[in-house]
């Protein structure tokens, strides 16, 4: 039923938690597994003249080594499960949107991901991304808690 399923993580415990689950699945439906993680890039610029001055490149390339690391996890557990991989780590000021044209990219028939079970307040100052994705695609959409 299923052929190729995207997993989106973010090195979080719940994405980490969510990987066996995800090689279990595809290995059931015989299907790809398409890891995922998104760099968001700076959200403001660098403010030299208030003692705050943070390189954005150098910022990138660490998040950019974090997220290879992050998806090489799903790697290695995709090899030892023999469940054909392909991973990726895109830059984007907005996850979501990323999430969901790489599900379209890949031909993906749907996308697990982990949800961090944000409430209340805490919620709508860090926005769901996996609420987001929800909204704004039409693939099945499987969340880990």
């Amino acid at each position: 039923m299923f052929k190729s399923i995207l997993l989106p993580t973010d090195g979080s415990p719940q994405s980490d938690k969510a990987i066996p689950l995800a090689i279990q699945f595809a290995r059931l439906n015989q299907a790809k597994l398409i890891g995922i993680c998104v760099i968001q890039p700076l959200p403001f610029p660098s403010m030299g003249d208030s003692g705050a001055v943070i390189d954005s490149g150098n910022f990138e390339h660490q998040m950019e080594g974090t997220a290879r690391r992050n998806v090489e996890k799903i790697a290695i557990a995709a090899r030892e499960a023999g469940v054909p991989f392909e991973g990726l780590v895109t830059l984007s000021p907005s996850p979501f949107e990323e999430i969901v044209e790489a599900a379209k990219k890949f031909g993906c028939d749907i996308i697990l991901m982990a949800s961090h079970g944000h409430t209340g307040l805490k919620s709508l100052l860090l926005g769901s991304q996996t609420q987001k994705v929800l909204s704004h695609t039409t693939l099945p959409v499987m969340v880990l808690r």
